[in-house]
């Protein structure tokens, strides 16, 4: 009896490779930030115009979203309160029609340990030229609900 295996090579992860700090030159990450836990709308980044709340930070590909939070925390002191919720975002031009598009990656809380914490840049395909949008929700108050969420 022969065994087929139905895997594709796209379900195949290789493990992400070691980024030597170096000799690889560290890549500008331009952070956009809100407080009020939702993300930013698309046409905020359009005709060359960008959120007026951005951070650069220079960083590297394996820079996880827990490292990119706690520098967000270093420049918001109201963020570093336990319990603050950051959802991150990619926000990447659209090759097939003008504008951008956003893509949720994750999330992280302040004094809590999550699933998402270890989640690279280069893990969530993230593009040199593309930029983060982090949606920041004080611990007073619920997250919104993600767009992920399946209703029943």
């Amino acid at each position: 009896m022969a065994v087929e295996s139905r895997v594709t090579q796209e379900e195949i992860k290789e493990p992400e490779k070691p980024i030597d700090l170096e000799k690889t030159c560290p890549l500008l990450l331009r952070v956009f930030t809100t407080n009020n836990g939702r993300h930013h709308r698309m046409d905020e980044f359009s005709c060359g115009n960008v959120p007026s709340s951005e951070l650069q930070i220079y960083t590297w590909m394996d820079a996880t979203l827990k490292e990119l939070t706690s520098l967000v925390k270093e420049v918001y002191p109201e963020a570093r309160k336990k319990g603050t919720h950051f959802n991150c975002a990619i926000v990447f031009t659209d090759p097939k029609r003008p504008g951008y598009r956003v893509k949720e990656i994750g999330s992280t809380m302040s004094g809590r340990k999550g699933t998402d914490d270890s989640m690279t840049l280069q893990s969530q395909k993230f593009q040199i030229g593309d930029y983060l949008d982090i949606a920041i929700t004080p611990p007073n108050r619920a997250p919104p609900p993600s767009g992920r969420m399946r209703p029943y």
